[in-house]
Protein backbone atom coordinates (compact mmCIF):
# COMPACT_ATOMS: atom_id res chain seq x y z
CA UNK A 1 0.00 0.00 0.00
CA UNK A 2 1.01 3.89 -0.50
CA UNK A 3 -0.69 7.04 0.73
CA UNK A 4 0.02 9.79 -1.12
CA UNK A 5 -0.04 13.54 -0.06
CA UNK A 6 -0.22 16.56 -2.05
CA UNK A 7 0.31 20.20 -0.79
CA UNK A 8 1.15 23.37 -2.07
CA UNK A 9 -2.27 24.47 -4.06
CA UNK A 10 -3.34 27.96 -3.58
CA UNK A 11 -4.68 30.64 -5.10
CA UNK A 12 -2.55 32.69 -7.99
CA UNK A 13 -2.75 35.59 -10.23
CA UNK A 14 -2.35 34.78 -14.37
CA UNK A 15 1.69 34.62 -14.92
CA UNK A 16 2.64 33.48 -11.46
CA UNK A 17 4.16 30.12 -9.97
CA UNK A 18 2.82 27.69 -7.95
CA UNK A 19 4.88 24.72 -6.15
CA UNK A 20 3.14 21.52 -5.44
CA UNK A 21 4.22 18.73 -3.33
CA UNK A 22 3.47 15.12 -3.20
CA UNK A 23 4.73 13.08 -0.10
CA UNK A 24 4.53 9.36 -0.22
CA UNK A 25 4.71 6.61 2.42
CA UNK A 26 4.02 2.93 2.80
CA UNK A 27 5.52 0.42 0.25
CA UNK A 28 7.81 3.74 -0.98
CA UNK A 29 10.51 1.38 -2.16
CA UNK A 30 8.74 -0.20 -5.23
CA UNK A 31 7.05 2.85 -6.50
CA UNK A 32 7.96 2.88 -10.56
CA UNK A 33 6.19 6.18 -11.66
CA UNK A 34 4.97 8.74 -10.04
CA UNK A 35 2.77 11.94 -11.08
CA UNK A 36 0.43 14.69 -11.45
CA UNK A 37 -3.64 15.05 -12.98
CA UNK A 38 -5.61 17.27 -12.96
CA UNK A 39 -9.48 17.58 -13.26
CA UNK A 40 -10.54 20.92 -13.94
CA UNK A 41 -14.84 21.50 -13.23
CA UNK A 42 -16.78 19.82 -15.37
CA UNK A 43 -13.95 17.96 -17.21
CA UNK A 44 -12.25 14.37 -16.70
CA UNK A 45 -9.13 13.83 -15.04
CA UNK A 46 -5.95 14.63 -17.54
CA UNK A 47 -2.35 13.72 -17.20
CA UNK A 48 -0.15 16.62 -16.05
CA UNK A 49 3.19 15.07 -16.01
CA UNK A 50 5.08 11.83 -14.86
CA UNK A 51 8.54 10.92 -13.61
CA UNK A 52 9.12 7.39 -13.80
CA UNK A 53 11.98 5.62 -11.16
CA UNK A 54 15.07 6.21 -13.27
CA UNK A 55 14.46 10.15 -14.05
CA UNK A 56 12.53 10.06 -16.94
CA UNK A 57 9.67 12.43 -17.57
CA UNK A 58 6.51 13.21 -19.73
CA UNK A 59 4.71 16.20 -20.10
CA UNK A 60 1.12 16.70 -21.73
CA UNK A 61 1.51 19.50 -24.34
CA UNK A 62 -0.17 22.31 -22.94
CA UNK A 63 2.18 22.57 -19.98
CA UNK A 64 5.58 21.54 -21.77
CA UNK A 65 8.32 24.36 -21.28
CA UNK A 66 6.35 26.21 -17.90
CA UNK A 67 5.78 23.53 -15.73
CA UNK A 68 8.84 20.92 -14.17
CA UNK A 69 8.12 17.42 -12.69
CA UNK A 70 10.70 16.18 -10.32
CA UNK A 71 11.49 13.54 -7.78
CA UNK A 72 13.45 13.37 -4.04
CA UNK A 73 13.87 9.38 -3.83
CA UNK A 74 15.23 9.46 -0.50
CA UNK A 75 12.38 11.71 0.46
CA UNK A 76 10.08 9.95 -1.23
CA UNK A 77 8.56 13.09 -1.93
CA UNK A 78 7.50 14.24 -6.32
CA UNK A 79 7.38 17.96 -6.91
CA UNK A 80 5.67 20.30 -9.59
CA UNK A 81 7.57 23.42 -10.77
CA UNK A 82 4.14 25.27 -12.06
CA UNK A 83 5.52 28.52 -13.75
CA UNK A 84 3.33 30.62 -16.43
CA UNK A 85 0.46 29.78 -14.74
CA UNK A 86 -2.49 30.55 -17.13
CA UNK A 87 -6.29 30.39 -16.43
CA UNK A 88 -6.70 27.42 -17.67
CA UNK A 89 -4.47 25.65 -15.40
CA UNK A 90 -7.24 25.75 -13.03
CA UNK A 91 -8.37 22.55 -11.44
CA UNK A 92 -7.89 20.00 -8.37
CA UNK A 93 -4.61 18.50 -8.58
CA UNK A 94 -4.08 14.72 -7.63
CA UNK A 95 -0.89 12.66 -7.27
CA UNK A 96 -0.22 9.68 -8.29
CA UNK A 97 2.02 6.60 -7.84
CA UNK A 98 2.36 3.19 -9.53
CA UNK A 99 3.31 0.66 -7.53
CA UNK A 100 3.56 -3.47 -8.57
CA UNK A 101 1.16 -2.25 -11.05
CA UNK A 102 -1.28 -0.85 -9.21
CA UNK A 103 -2.48 2.63 -8.85
CA UNK A 104 -2.49 5.51 -6.42
CA UNK A 105 -4.14 8.48 -5.77
CA UNK A 106 -4.02 11.13 -3.37
CA UNK A 107 -6.68 13.68 -1.96
CA UNK A 108 -5.74 16.58 -4.68
CA UNK A 109 -4.75 20.05 -4.34
CA UNK A 110 -6.89 22.89 -5.57
CA UNK A 111 -4.54 25.43 -8.03
CA UNK A 112 -6.88 28.12 -9.29
CA UNK A 113 -5.52 30.82 -11.61
CA UNK A 114 -7.09 34.23 -11.77
CA UNK A 115 -7.03 36.41 -15.42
Amino acid sequence: QVQLVESGGGLVQAGGSLRLSCAASGSTFYIQTMGWYRQAPGKQRGLVATITSDGRTNYVDSVKGRFTISRDRPKNTVYLQMDSLKAEDTGNYYCNAVEGGRSYWGRGTQVTVSS
